[in-house]
Protein backbone atom coordinates (compact mmCIF):
# COMPACT_ATOMS: atom_id res chain seq x y z
CA UNK A 1 0.00 0.00 0.00
CA UNK A 2 1.18 3.18 -0.82
CA UNK A 3 0.04 6.85 0.72
CA UNK A 4 0.77 10.19 -0.25
CA UNK A 5 1.43 13.53 2.36
CA UNK A 6 1.21 16.79 1.29
CA UNK A 7 3.08 19.11 3.50
CA UNK A 8 5.20 15.64 4.13
CA UNK A 9 7.98 18.54 4.81
CA UNK A 10 6.70 19.81 7.94
CA UNK A 11 6.41 18.26 11.70
CA UNK A 12 2.95 17.08 11.50
CA UNK A 13 3.66 15.20 7.84
CA UNK A 14 7.16 13.81 8.84
CA UNK A 15 5.76 12.45 12.10
CA UNK A 16 2.85 10.41 9.92
CA UNK A 17 5.48 9.55 7.63
CA UNK A 18 7.20 7.87 10.14
CA UNK A 19 4.29 6.37 11.77
CA UNK A 20 3.06 4.84 8.91
CA UNK A 21 6.26 3.13 7.50
CA UNK A 22 7.34 1.61 10.56
CA UNK A 23 4.00 -0.27 9.64
CA UNK A 24 4.63 -1.41 6.44
CA UNK A 25 3.24 1.14 4.37
CA UNK A 26 5.12 3.19 1.99
CA UNK A 27 4.83 6.73 2.03
CA UNK A 28 5.00 9.73 -0.62
CA UNK A 29 5.57 12.69 0.89
CA UNK A 30 4.47 16.11 -1.27
CA UNK A 31 6.00 19.48 -0.93
CA UNK A 32 6.16 22.41 -3.78
CA UNK A 33 9.98 21.82 -3.87
CA UNK A 34 10.17 17.96 -5.24
CA UNK A 35 13.70 18.00 -4.49
CA UNK A 36 13.51 18.89 -0.63
CA UNK A 37 10.75 16.10 -0.35
CA UNK A 38 13.19 13.79 -1.53
CA UNK A 39 16.41 15.03 0.73
CA UNK A 40 13.79 14.86 3.76
CA UNK A 41 12.25 11.29 2.89
CA UNK A 42 15.98 10.77 2.60
CA UNK A 43 16.51 12.11 6.15
CA UNK A 44 13.61 9.69 7.99
CA UNK A 45 14.24 6.49 6.46
CA UNK A 46 18.18 6.57 7.98
CA UNK A 47 15.94 7.32 11.07
CA UNK A 48 15.01 3.75 10.43
CA UNK A 49 17.20 1.06 9.34
CA UNK A 50 14.44 -1.87 10.26
CA UNK A 51 11.10 -1.08 8.59
CA UNK A 52 8.83 -2.45 5.94
CA UNK A 53 7.57 0.71 4.24
CA UNK A 54 9.44 3.16 2.23
CA UNK A 55 9.23 6.60 2.46
CA UNK A 56 10.24 8.86 -1.11
CA UNK A 57 9.96 12.72 -1.68
CA UNK A 58 7.93 14.29 -4.93
CA UNK A 59 6.21 17.14 -6.16
CA UNK A 60 2.90 17.39 -4.69
CA UNK A 61 1.44 16.63 -8.15
CA UNK A 62 3.18 13.76 -8.62
CA UNK A 63 2.76 12.18 -5.07
CA UNK A 64 -0.83 12.67 -5.19
CA UNK A 65 -0.95 10.51 -8.11
CA UNK A 66 1.27 7.82 -7.16
CA UNK A 67 -0.85 7.22 -3.88
CA UNK A 68 -2.64 4.53 -4.53
CA UNK A 69 -6.26 5.57 -3.01
CA UNK A 70 -5.67 7.92 -0.16
CA UNK A 71 -3.89 11.29 0.32
CA UNK A 72 -3.33 12.75 3.39
CA UNK A 73 -2.94 17.11 3.46
CA UNK A 74 -1.15 18.51 5.91
CA UNK A 75 -0.25 21.85 5.08
CA UNK A 76 -0.61 25.35 6.45
CA UNK A 77 -3.68 26.73 6.42
CA UNK A 78 -2.85 29.83 4.24
CA UNK A 79 -1.73 26.93 1.66
CA UNK A 80 -4.87 25.22 2.24
CA UNK A 81 -6.99 25.73 -0.83
CA UNK A 82 -3.83 26.48 -3.10
CA UNK A 83 -2.76 22.99 -2.68
CA UNK A 84 -5.69 21.24 -3.31
CA UNK A 85 -6.67 23.21 -6.68
CA UNK A 86 -2.61 22.61 -7.97
CA UNK A 87 -3.81 18.92 -7.56
CA UNK A 88 -7.54 18.72 -8.47
CA UNK A 89 -7.00 16.48 -11.36
CA UNK A 90 -4.47 13.75 -9.88
CA UNK A 91 -6.95 13.36 -7.07
CA UNK A 92 -10.13 11.97 -9.13
CA UNK A 93 -10.61 8.11 -8.19
CA UNK A 94 -9.20 8.91 -4.73
CA UNK A 95 -9.90 9.79 -1.10
CA UNK A 96 -8.57 13.05 0.49
CA UNK A 97 -7.80 12.69 4.26
CA UNK A 98 -7.91 16.79 5.31
CA UNK A 99 -6.38 17.26 8.36
CA UNK A 100 -5.60 20.56 8.52
CA UNK A 101 -6.73 23.07 11.14
CA UNK A 102 -7.34 27.23 10.43
CA UNK A 103 -5.59 28.56 13.83
CA UNK A 104 -5.52 32.34 13.90
CA UNK A 105 -3.27 33.86 12.64
CA UNK A 106 -0.65 34.59 15.53
CA UNK A 107 -2.41 33.03 18.00
CA UNK A 108 -2.50 29.13 18.05
CA UNK A 109 -5.04 28.75 20.72
CA UNK A 110 -7.65 30.07 19.01
CA UNK A 111 -9.49 28.93 15.32
CA UNK A 112 -10.49 30.70 12.45
CA UNK A 113 -12.46 29.10 10.57
CA UNK A 114 -13.10 29.91 6.89
CA UNK A 115 -16.75 30.75 5.55
CA UNK A 116 -17.46 27.18 4.80
CA UNK A 117 -17.47 26.57 8.63
CA UNK A 118 -14.10 24.02 8.64
CA UNK A 119 -10.99 23.10 6.71
CA UNK A 120 -12.39 20.03 5.77
CA UNK A 121 -15.53 21.71 4.79
CA UNK A 122 -13.65 23.87 2.43
CA UNK A 123 -12.00 21.19 0.95
CA UNK A 124 -14.94 19.33 -0.06
CA UNK A 125 -16.74 22.38 -1.40
CA UNK A 126 -13.45 22.89 -3.60
CA UNK A 127 -13.41 19.89 -4.82
CA UNK A 128 -16.70 18.69 -5.19
CA UNK A 129 -19.37 15.90 -4.10
CA UNK A 130 -17.11 13.47 -6.92
CA UNK A 131 -13.78 13.29 -4.39
CA UNK A 132 -14.64 11.97 -0.86
CA UNK A 133 -12.79 14.64 1.90
CA UNK A 134 -12.30 12.71 5.02
CA UNK A 135 -11.49 14.72 8.38
CA UNK A 136 -8.80 13.06 10.97
CA UNK A 137 -5.84 13.25 12.84
CA UNK A 138 -6.58 17.03 13.59
CA UNK A 139 -5.93 16.37 17.00
CA UNK A 140 -2.18 14.62 17.46
CA UNK A 141 0.65 16.34 18.70
CA UNK A 142 3.46 16.54 16.16
CA UNK A 143 5.57 15.83 18.74
CA UNK A 144 4.26 12.61 19.92
CA UNK A 145 3.90 11.72 15.93
CA UNK A 146 7.82 11.86 15.88
CA UNK A 147 8.73 10.25 19.22
CA UNK A 148 8.27 6.73 17.64
CA UNK A 149 9.66 5.35 21.17
CA UNK A 150 6.15 6.09 22.59
CA UNK A 151 2.80 5.12 21.48
CA UNK A 152 0.32 7.55 20.09
CA UNK A 153 -1.57 8.63 23.20
CA UNK A 154 -4.99 10.10 22.06
CA UNK A 155 -7.86 8.46 19.76
CA UNK A 156 -8.87 9.97 16.52
CA UNK A 157 -12.25 11.48 15.40
CA UNK A 158 -12.86 11.49 11.95
CA UNK A 159 -15.93 12.71 10.07
CA UNK A 160 -17.01 13.25 6.42
CA UNK A 161 -19.69 12.31 4.23
CA UNK A 162 -19.01 9.03 2.33
CA UNK A 163 -19.04 6.01 5.41
CA UNK A 164 -17.28 3.71 2.45
CA UNK A 165 -13.98 6.63 2.32
CA UNK A 166 -14.25 6.53 6.08
CA UNK A 167 -14.43 3.26 6.76
CA UNK A 168 -11.11 3.50 4.45
CA UNK A 169 -9.07 5.76 6.83
CA UNK A 170 -10.01 3.98 9.98
CA UNK A 171 -8.65 1.04 8.52
CA UNK A 172 -5.59 2.95 7.43
CA UNK A 173 -5.50 4.51 11.24
CA UNK A 174 -5.74 0.96 12.96
CA UNK A 175 -2.58 0.41 11.21
CA UNK A 176 -0.99 2.69 13.82
CA UNK A 177 -2.82 1.10 16.65
CA UNK A 178 -4.79 3.73 17.50
CA UNK A 179 -8.31 3.42 18.09
CA UNK A 180 -10.37 5.71 15.52
CA UNK A 181 -14.24 6.29 15.74
CA UNK A 182 -16.54 7.46 13.17
CA UNK A 183 -17.69 10.84 13.99
CA UNK A 184 -20.35 12.04 11.91
CA UNK A 185 -20.51 13.67 8.26
CA UNK A 186 -18.11 16.67 7.36
CA UNK A 187 -20.18 19.42 8.48
CA UNK A 188 -18.81 17.84 12.29
CA UNK A 189 -15.37 18.76 11.64
CA UNK A 190 -16.16 22.46 13.26
CA UNK A 191 -16.48 20.76 16.75
CA UNK A 192 -13.27 18.30 15.85
CA UNK A 193 -10.72 20.96 14.54
CA UNK A 194 -11.85 23.55 17.10
CA UNK A 195 -10.36 21.09 19.79
CA UNK A 196 -6.69 21.50 18.93
CA UNK A 197 -6.74 24.93 19.96
CA UNK A 198 -7.62 23.97 23.35
CA UNK A 199 -5.53 21.24 24.04
CA UNK A 200 -2.66 23.81 22.94
CA UNK A 201 -3.89 25.98 25.40
CA UNK A 202 -3.70 23.37 27.86
CA UNK A 203 -0.22 21.91 26.56
CA UNK A 204 1.54 25.10 26.83
CA UNK A 205 -0.46 26.29 30.13
CA UNK A 206 2.30 26.29 33.40
CA UNK A 207 -0.81 24.78 35.33
CA UNK A 208 -1.28 22.08 32.99
CA UNK A 209 1.65 19.56 34.46
CA UNK A 210 1.86 17.82 31.05
CA UNK A 211 2.31 18.74 27.60
CA UNK A 212 1.45 16.76 23.87
CA UNK A 213 -1.99 15.67 25.42
CA UNK A 214 -4.86 14.03 23.13
CA UNK A 215 -8.03 13.21 23.47
CA UNK A 216 -9.45 9.94 24.38
CA UNK A 217 -12.89 8.20 24.44
CA UNK A 218 -13.75 6.53 27.07
CA UNK A 219 -16.06 3.40 28.20
CA UNK A 220 -17.96 3.32 30.97
CA UNK A 221 -17.13 0.97 34.17
CA UNK A 222 -20.22 -0.44 34.76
Amino acid sequence: MKIAILGGTGPQGKGLALRFAAAGIDVVLGSRDGARAAEIAEELNAKQASVEGQISGAGNAEATAAADEIVILAVPFSAHNATLEAIREQLVGKILVDIVVPLADGDPKAVDMPAEGSATEAAQALLGDEIPVVGALHNVSAATLNNLGHAINCDILVCGNSLEAKEKVIDLIASLDVKAYNAGPVVNARCIEAITPILIRLNISKKVPFTHAGIKIWAPDH
